[in-house]
């Protein structure tokens, strides 16, 4: 009898680990949280969905303080629910906040392990409250379309970078790994619009790409794009699929590269009826051009977004790898070579 009483006791504190629970109407779980940065204050943006049996809409709070963390406590403190910030899917940043270093935030949201390291990380080209109140005055639904905007099964494009939060993390404590980040504003027409991508060098923006420079930046990474490029005017080809080779060596203290990037197309439309061939060797060429131009951007700017220093690593001691982007990557050489496999040419007829 004793015993049972002690196992009952036992199971007793066992089982009792779910009293500090809250059931799910009592949290509020914010699909978007904006940061935005000013002379060592931080303002938050939280895009809470509202739904009830009679509508869908969402609400947008906002507070500042000295820190992201006080300023989410405050913000839960003043609510009649606890903000949740687990199931978090975008966070966005403006500018200010890119250009003076993202280390700090960054090491904030990883530490803290309230918001999940997936979750994608974007760059608002414009004010954090201009945009939220375009969001909050365009939402007709449940407010999730900046969730949609980059998700790869619903409206992600290939003209996009997706850059989820642990790949920042990484490249601001890595020598020869730095990051793209996508830009975005609220649009015209739309209820977002894309500016191109931001480049990241050990957390601070140093520079900026176009959308179909992305394009490129996500073909050389291998991303199953799906993009569309336009031929010399002669076509229009999808990219089916990429890979690509690497073979480094180091010369004399230079690093060099040879790459080659195997694409396969499918032509859309063409016009003038060009030749097979000569579609293939215009996007060969032209794919080399603007990768070369892409490479050059990146290499002026210092910041390897390639990865192309982690090809190098077994070949140089670690206080070199730490001089990587300063004496490295500004004397690299890429020697790069397109081959192109026509899948098929979809309900046209071509020349061969």
């Amino acid at each position: 009898m004793m015993l049972m009483r002690m196992v009952a006791v036992v199971l007793l504190f066992l089982l009792s680990g779910c009293w500090d629970n809250k059931d799910i109407n009592h949290r509020s779980l914010p699909i978007a949280m904006g940061v935005s940065y000013n002379q060592g204050s931080y303002t938050i943006y939280l895009d809470i969905p509202s739904v009830t049996e009679d509508e869908e809409k969402i609400q947008i709070i906002s507070d500042h303080g000295d820190s992201i963390n006080e300023v989410i406590d405050h913000i839960s403190m003043n609510m009649e629910s606890q903000v949740d910030l687990l199931h978090l899917k975008v966070i966005l940043v403006d500018k200010a906040f890119a250009k003076h270093g993202l280390s700090e935030g960054i090491a904030s949201i990883i530490r803290s392990r309230y918001i999940a390291p997936k979750t994608m990380f974007v760059i608002c080209d414009e004010p954090l409250d201009h945009f939220f109140q375009h969001i909050d005055a365009s939402s007709t639904d449940d407010g999730t379309a900046i969730y949609d905007y980059f998700q790869k099964n619903a409206g992600w494009s290939p003209d996009i970078a997706y850059t989820p939060t642990w790949r920042i993390f990484r490249s601001i404590h890595s020598y020869t790994n730095d990051v793209v980040i996508p830009m975005i504003k609220s649009g015209d027409s739309t209820v977002i619009k894309s500016t191109g991508s931001a480049i990241m060098k050990n957390g601070k923006m140093v520079g900026k790409l176009t959308n179909e420079e992305t394009l490129l930046y996500n073909v050389f990474n291998g991303v199953n794009t799906q993009g569309k490029i336009e031929v010399m005017g002669h076509a229009t080809v999808q990219i089916v699929s990429s890979r690509i080779g690497n073979r480094s060596s180091l010369e004399q203290d230079q690093p060099r590269l040879r790459s080659t990037v195997h694409l396969k197309i499918t032509v859309m439309d063409t016009r003038g009826n060009p030749s097979m061939v000569l579609i293939k060797k215009e996007l060969q060429e032209l794919v080399t051009r603007e990768f070369m131009l892409l490479f050059q951007k990146v290499q002026k700017a210092g910041a390897d977004v390639f990865g192309l220093g982690q090809h190098f690593r077994d070949d140089l001691t670690r206080p070199q790898l730490a001089r990587w982007r300063t004496d490295y990557l500004p004397n690299m050489k890429v020697d790069l070579h397109v081959k192109t496999i026509v899948r098929n040419t979809g309900n046209l007829k071509a020349r061969k």
